[in-house]
């Protein structure tokens, strides 16, 4: 799937930020100022990639190749299988109206019952033995079965060089059981959409369902945080009310001049209390949060900007171009001007 010649499907879309925004205003939330995480998967550039609608029917069991820098999706739209991610855990239940996203494009097994799972095929042979030419719906397996699983597939990426704690601290996969029913109705019916879309040979269906599927990882992220994630290292800094002000308030104005005082204050405690639960949730100190995401916001203005160095470095807080360099080298290894070149010149070739 690395190189799917098969399959004339890939599209890259708008910053998911308008997505994350309708996702909100369809459930009726009250916006908050800075939505953190739409500026998070704004800055990262997460694109969707929607693969196909599957019409899989006993017996069956495939291997799906690994896919670096992309989190792998699988929706269960009829039927049921098992997922396989890691050897020595169980496999993952995948029931009708279950979502699994596989975060870090691990390889994995998908089978129709544990009979089949030591007789997967590779993706790309069943591809080809399916005649799939990247329209219409995947089929495979034994005809005149009524055991039909149908799976909507695809992957989101992010830019190559984004990174951001929260993405970092997502564990193998993520699974939603009942997932159009536990998000509402809305999403109930998003899903339909995205069923009945993915598939079709009508013109529009393909993007259709791309973009909407594109807020489903939206919305799946934000259930994970609201839930099970919630108590987990990093994901608790966003659950906790404390530290997602000073969160929010770092992402509204990256550029304001922090100080730990101004922050804790923001979140209603003490410096130290402040400094200490912190660094409890997040992988590091309020300024060195601060730092990195300050060279984020830079690294996308070098990347897809022609503005001079001093104007991004001005725009994350620095009001020298050396002392801003020298921060810039430290978290990229490379000096800003050389970025911009190495960056630009690869997306020209």
């Amino acid at each position: 799937m690395n190189d799917p010649k098969f399959i004339k499907l890939d599209q890259s879309f708008r910053p998911l930020w308008c997505l994350a925004n309708l996702c909100i205003v369809l459930v009726g939330l009250e916006r908050r100022t800075m939505d953190l995480l739409s500026d998070i998967l704004s800055r990262m550039r997460l694109t969707g990639t929607l693969y196909f609608r599957t019409s899989f029917t006993s017996p069956w069991s495939i291997k799906v190749p690994a896919f670096e820098k992309a989190a792998r999706f699988h929706f269960a739209h009829q039927g049921r299988c098992f997922v396989r991610i890691e050897k020595d855990k169980a496999p993952v239940a995948l029931e009708q109206g279950d979502l699994i996203i596989i975060t870090r494009g691990a390889p994995h097994t998908l089978y129709c019952d544990p009979t089949t799972e030591d007789q997967a095929v590779m993706l790309d042979e069943v591809v080809e033995k399916s005649g799939f030419t990247g329209s219409g719906t995947l089929i495979y397996g034994e005809t005149g079965t009524n055991h039909e699983t149908q799976l909507i597939c695809g992957h989101f990426a992010f830019d190559e060089n984004a990174n951001h704690p929260l993405i970092e601290a997502l564990p193998s996969h993520i699974h939603i059981r009942n997932y159009g029913e536990a998000n509402g109705h809305w999403m109930e019916n998003t899903l339909r959409v995205i069923g009945a879309e993915a598939g079709r040979e009508q013109m529009g269906a393909h993007l259709i369902a791309t973009k909407l599927s594109e807020i489903i990882f939206a919305q799946a992220l934000r259930t994970y945080l609201n839930n099970e994630g919630a108590d987990k290292p990093v994901m608790a800094g966003f659950a906790d009310p404390a530290i997602a002000s000073a969160l929010e308030a770092i992402h509204q104005d990256p550029a304001f001049p922090w100080t730990l005082a101004a922050l804790s204050k923001i979140a209603g405690m003490s410096r130290t209390s402040f400094a200490i639960k912190f660094s409890r949730c997040m992988p590091t100190a309020p300024m060195g949060y601060i730092t990195r995401w300050r060279m984020q916001i830079a690294r996308q203005s070098l990347a897809e900007t022609n503005a001079p160095i001093i104007e991004i470095a001005e725009s994350v807080g620095y009001h020298s171009e050396a002392a801003f360099g020298r921060v810039f080298k430290k978290v990229f290894q490379t000096a800003p001007a050389t970025y911009r070149r190495q960056f630009q010149g690869s997306a020209q070739a």
